[in-house]
């Protein structure tokens, strides 16, 4: 029988033939189709995800540039500005990058949390590289957005999203 196992007590089927993966400490068994499928789907949804990011982050950017050149300070900017790029950010990522058709109020609560810690890292990285060693905040935002849009992508992948493109159900 074709299933997977997380933590030894909720199966789920799947279907092929099987071949026994371990990533992460979720048991998957799969075949060689399943995994190609698997592959393609998170490339799909690395490029719907990157796109969501680049339409969001670049305007984002652009108003960062504005509001900061007029003398904003910039952690008091991203503090305000990030939640609502993050808002705008989960109903394209849920509807379109991860096509998610799990609970909304479930999801939602997931992405706050994820949002949390990608804030925390954009304001470390600015505290550290801005305040502490000089580093003009304009370079350092622009840096943070990609360091934080690949933990974001990850998080949102298999915690945030975890339904999406897989034989997974019953996480919600």
């Amino acid at each position: 029988m074709n299933l997977l196992e997380v933590e030894g007590d909720h199966h789920t089927p799947c279907t092929g033939n099987a071949m026994r993966s371990s990533e992460y400490g979720i048991e998957v068994l799969m075949n060689d189709s399943t995994r190609v499928t698997v592959a393609h789907k998170s490339v799909g949804q690395l490029v719907r995800y990157g796109l969501v990011g680049i339409t969001t982050n670049s305007l984002g950017y652009l108003v960062y540039l504005l509001i900061t050149y007029y003398g904003v300070e910039p952690k008091v900017f991203i503090t305000f500005s990030y939640p609502i790029g993050a808002t705008i950010g989960f109903f394209g990522n849920r509807q379109w990058a991860f096509a998610h058709k799990g609970s909304l109020l479930g999801s939602g609560a997931r992405y706050v949390i994820a949002h949390f810690f990608g804030y925390l890292i954009n304001l470390i990285l600015l505290v550290i590289f801005v305040d502490k060693l000089g580093y003009p905040h304009q370079w350092v935002q622009a840096s943070a957005i990609f360091v934080v849009a690949g933990f974001l992508f990850v998080v949102f992948k298999f915690f945030v999203f975890p339904n999406a493109g897989s034989c997974r159900r019953g996480w919600e």
